[in-house]
């Protein structure tokens, strides 16, 4: 077999995490796009497409990203036949001690994480000339090589391009350069003119259009002197009693400060039984990320639009405040008030049998689930705003909330970005009635992608 042969072969192949449940390998099936890489200059073309990649926006900043690409190309172009394992990546190319816990330090996953998301970004608009696209799959740390289709050559007719076109011979002279050259940049700077003017109309219409639909979606809050509360949920948390850290360390003296209980789990077996003694209930911790982040989001609107604004966490916040104050609440089933103010709407979180959705009541009796990818992760997930502008509690109220904390991420996003409330509500005559919104993300590596509308009901 030649070298040419070997090369394409590899790359060809893909290879996964063995550590993952086995499923279908996109690479292994012949397709259109995959036949170009056999006997081609596979090696050298996947190469140039690394190196344009590293100086693209998207991976010059960030070393890291730019390195762990790097080591895992060039891997699989060695023709490594074994696939990439987390431990090779983190002792090789981030120093780790051969022996380290893979389950207590997850740069590897979390970089791998960075680096997809950064090749997603750079494929939207990739350059016109990329041949091949490199992917990192899900569960994988060995990358995948795709060839991209090439746009087609303009088609011609070729015996008019064989003869060239003569002016007759009475023709007049032509004008001089500098004439030509003056009328075709006169022409040039005038439509460039109109070009600009005509962006700049649209713009203004577009922004002022995008702006007051989030005002209007705002309004009611503004229209009170009170502060406009943001009150996130605080779930109880359990964590391993010291005496449990201690019953099970390897080494002495393992887990005699917090710092390293904070930071490890216990050596405990699957199946090894436990007390209720053993966990201990934690006041101070249990705010979920996905709640944090719609928090922050939605106070940066509130101080966008001169609003001023309080975070409640758990019990800083009960029923009588929200009689008092316009609030927004965020968490579904980790949050009481939320599932209170939503109970009986149009849509509204349902738990059936252990199982978590969003259903429509009445009309066309929707039902939106999250959906898990093949290591039990959550790869879609569905968020609901809820504007309420006089809700159960007599006050403006606005619930986002989301099946999973990414649907939070998601809902959060629509509830603050003009554009998505334009997208949705467009220049209807909402801003007196309640609104439900109905929002979906695909979620990488635990992080909520941009926010799209499934599903709009206003009354």
């Amino acid at each position: 077999m030649s070298n040419s042969s070997a090369t394409a072969k590899t790359l060809r192949r893909g290879s996964s995490d063995p550590d993952r449940p086995p499923g279908p390998n996109l690479t292994d099936a012949p397709s259109e796009a995959s036949a170009h890489l056999e006997g081609g200059p596979g090696e050298d073309v996947v190469s140039r497409e690394l190196e344009q990649i590293l100086a693209s926006t998207w991976f010059h900043s960030s070393k890291r990203s730019q390195e762990f690409l790097t080591f895992v190309v060039r891997h699989r172009l060695a023709e490594n036949n074994q696939p990439l394992k987390e431990r090779t990546i983190g002792t090789l190319l981030f120093k780790r001690p051969a022996n380290y816990a893979t389950g207590d330090d997850s740069v590897v996953r979390v970089q791998a994480g960075e680096v997809r998301r950064r090749l997603d970004q750079y494929y939207q608009s990739p350059p016109a000339e990329a041949q091949v696209r490199i992917e990192l799959p899900l569960g994988s740390y060995t990358p995948e090589f795709r060839w991209l289709p090439r746009p087609s050559a303009p088609s011609g007719d070729s015996a008019s391009l064989a003869e060239p076109i003569r002016p007759p011979a009475a023709a007049p002279a032509p004008p001089s350069v500098f004439t030509r050259r003056r009328v075709a940049w006169t022409a040039a700077l005038l439509l460039a003119a109109a070009a600009i003017l005509a962006a700049m109309v649209f713009w203004a219409r577009h922004t002022k259009s995008t702006e007051n639909a989030l005002n209007r979606f705002w309004s009611p809050v503004l229209a009170t002197p009170r502060p406009l509360l943001i009150c996130l949920p605080e779930p109880i948390l359990y964590r391993p009693s010291i005496a449990l850290y201690k019953r099970h360390q390897v080494n002495p003296h393992e887990f005699d400060n917090e710092v390293d209980r904070m930071n490890r789990r216990p050596h405990l077996l699957p199946d090894e039984p436990l007390k209720w003694g053993d966990m201990v209930e934690y006041s101070d911790f249990g705010v979920s990320k996905g709640d944090v982040k719609a928090a922050f989001r939605l106070a940066a609107v509130a101080n966008r639009l001169g609003k001023d604004n309080e975070v409640r966490v758990g019990n800083d916040y009960a029923w009588d405040d929200l009689r008092n104050d316009p609030a927004i609440v965020i968490g579904a089933f980790s949050n009481p008030w939320t599932m209170k103010v939503i109970s009986g709407l149009h849509f509204s979180f349902v738990e059936d049998k252990g199982v978590f959705h969003i259903q429509e009541q009445g009309g066309q009796s929707r039902a939106w689930y999250d959906e898990l990818d093949r290591n039990a992760a959550v790869a879609v997930d569905y968020g609901l705003v809820t504007r309420l502008v006089s809700s159960g509690t007599g006050q403006f109220t606005v619930a986002i909330a989301g099946i999973t904390a990414p649907g939070s991420e998601a809902a959060a996003e629509v509830a603050s970005s003009a554009e998505d409330l334009q997208r949705a509500l467009g220049n209807a005559e909402w801003a007196r009635k309640n609104v439900q919104i109905v929002v979906k993300t695909s979620v990488t590596d635990g992080v909520a992608g941009p926010a799209q509308i499934v599903a709009l009901y206003a009354w």
